[in-house]
């Protein structure tokens, strides 16, 4: 069967999501946290059906949820990577006793 343009676009889309959400091996982590079984997640990628509506606002939850999980851990880290204030800092620039 012949798949429109939207479906293309939509099929890519939902690949990106997913990829981007949960790495090569996303349909079966989506499923799940869509509430739906992995070949229906296969079905919607192949354009044989559409998404329930309502699930690309639900992708959009879980995008969120990521992004507030990573800006936290980014601030973590950030954290320990900000130069320590309390260690002298060498007079050539590098880092005591780097010589």
């Amino acid at each position: 069967f012949a798949r429109s343009p939207l479906t293309l676009a939509r099929s890519e889309l939902l690949r990106r999501a997913g990829e981007t959400l949960y790495g090569a091996r996303w349909q079966s982590d989506l499923a799940r946290d869509l509430g739906v079984a992995d070949r229906t997640v296969r079905r919607w990628l192949a354009g044989v059906d559409q998404p329930r509506p309502g699930v690309w606002c639900d992708i959009i939850d879980l995008t969120q949820r990521r992004l507030d999980a990573l800006t936290a851990l980014r601030a973590e880290i950030a954290a320990e990577c900000a130069p320590d204030l309390t260690r002298p800092i060498a007079s050539d620039g590098g880092a005591p006793g780097s010589r």
